[in-house]
């Protein structure tokens, strides 16, 4: 199924999809590959831990992912091996000032907000006079 306009209420008049979820889309499909900036997600199943991180991976964006687990240590370790930008264990992903905002892959125009954006942004020179 592919998303629809949303024909709703102020919603109607505007640019607006439904919330779409394509289950177990082929890998090779836009939605499997690429963000998707929308009311989307492409859900897979997958037989173990490995094959899902490797299925994470498998793209050539980064951005942000999401782990959802009781087990704060397994997410840890799972979030060490996801190749995004950002990782959000059990909430949406949420950024502060103070947090670097940033995409791995093609994902993201560099680094935004906290100390490291500034760095990012920042070139070093050493410049050296002798006054003598």
């Amino acid at each position: 199924m592919w998303p629809r306009r949303s024909t709703r209420g102020e919603l109607k008049d505007g640019n607006f999809l439904q919330p779409t979820i394509f289950e177990d889309p082929p890998r090779d499909a836009r939605v499997s590959r690429e963000e998707v900036f929308g009311p989307v997600v492409a859900a897979f199943r997958f037989a173990d831990l490995d094959q899902a991180i490797a299925q994470a991976n498998d793209t050539p964006f980064g951005l942000s992912a999401g782990v959802w687990t009781q087990d704060v240590g397994k997410a840890h370790g799972i979030a060490k091996r996801l190749q995004a930008g950002m990782v959000a264990i059990n909430e949406y992903p949420v950024t502060f000032p103070q947090t670097p905002f940033l995409g791995w892959k093609q994902s993201g125009l560099g680094l935004e907000q906290g100390v490291d954006a500034v760095l990012f942004y920042t070139h070093v020179k050493n410049v050296l006079v002798n006054l003598e």
